[in-house]
């Protein structure tokens, strides 16, 4: 499989000439698509048929971030707004049986929306457990304070997307939490024990079996005081590897927010190097990309073997 150990964005509601040729040229390993790229269904229709003619395969990875709540990308064609997954730990709280009626009802039709339009991942669920001071970055997108109930949603939510043929991408390993900013705009850091981050943040992500995961731009000082989890060769090995015992595709959070010290390439292969499998980069600029698709190398072994075990799960 001759790809690019890359995920891009595009800019808008159709590709443009330069990205027709970049991509054809580079072949990144899938692209992600935001609300800047959706318009209705006939649109986005066409949008996935373009990129998966342009890379020549109908089981190309197209991702999308559709949570729910404040992170729904399908709002042009049914809002979705209301439905954050704090919603549905409270409801979950409140009433289990009417949880797993209405639950499986919204990720069933996220789900039927999604193949319909031929996308085949989608980036949930957050399992990262909030605390009262945690930064709303994650706010209403964690489904509790309770790692169990964390653990036991997630796992809901991937069964009911894996029944739908929808991968998922579990996010953001190993546990966003705990910290205190948005690390789109600064390095938020974890300063606790390792026996608190083993009871509550990586919990839920030992407890919850996907294909996908995604890293948190998070410095967790107990481990590795100078690199964010996506830098950090000690917490992919001995954490995500090792202690969550993830064993599919470790995917980075984008490798253009503001919580990774460096310039945008040297970013992208710092993740690779501490053993990223993947790295994302969303915001569709066609420089950026260009420069990146310079310095990122192929799919190892281990990604075109994982990458072969995702396209029989689409059978």
């Amino acid at each position: 499989m001759n790809r690019k150990a890359i995920i891009f964005g595009i800019k808008g509601y159709k590709l443009t000439n330069k990205e027709k040729q970049l991509f054809k040229k580079i072949k990144p390993w899938g692209i992600i698509l935001f609300s800047r790229n959706i318009k209705n269904i006939s649109q986005l229709k066409i949008l996935v048929n373009d990129i998966k003619k342009i890379l020549r395969d109908k089981k190309y990875p197209i991702l999308i971030d559709q949570e729910g709540g404040k992170v729904s990308r399908l709002n042009k064609i049914i809002n979705l707004s209301f439905f954050s997954q704090y919603f549905f730990g409270k409801l979950y709280n409140k009433d289990k049986k009417l949880f797993y009626k209405v639950y499986k009802i919204y990720t069933d039709k996220v789900c039927d929306l999604l193949n319909r339009v031929g996308i085949n991942i989608n980036t949930v669920p957050v399992l990262d457990v909030v605390r009262r001071r945690t930064y709303n970055f994650i706010g209403n997108r964690s489904f509790s304070q309770n790692p169990e109930r964390v653990s036991k949603l997630g796992n809901i939510c991937i069964n009911l997307h894996k029944r739908n043929r929808i991968a998922t991408v579990v996010k953001h390993i190993p546990g966003h939490g705990m910290s205190k900013y948005d690390s789109h705009y600064k390095t938020p850091t974890v300063i606790t024990n390792k026996k608190e981050l083993f009871k509550k943040d990586f919990k839920p992500f030992r407890m919850c079996k996907s294909l996908f995961a995604m890293t948190a731009h998070v410095v967790y000082s107990v481990y590795d005081p100078d690199n964010t989890a996506t830098h950090s060769k000690i917490i992919i090995d001995k954490v995500i590897r090792d202690h969550i015992n993830f064993k599919g595709l470790l995917i980075s959070d984008d490798i253009s927010m503001k919580s990774l010290k460096y310039k945008l390439e040297k970013n992208a292969i710092m993740a690779l190097r501490a053993g990223c499998n993947l790295v994302l980069h969303c915001n569709g600029n066609i420089k950026e990309m260009s420069k990146l698709a310079k310095v990122i190398p192929k799919i190892d072994n281990f990604t075109q073997k994982k990458t072969s075990h995702f396209y029989k799960f689409l059978r």
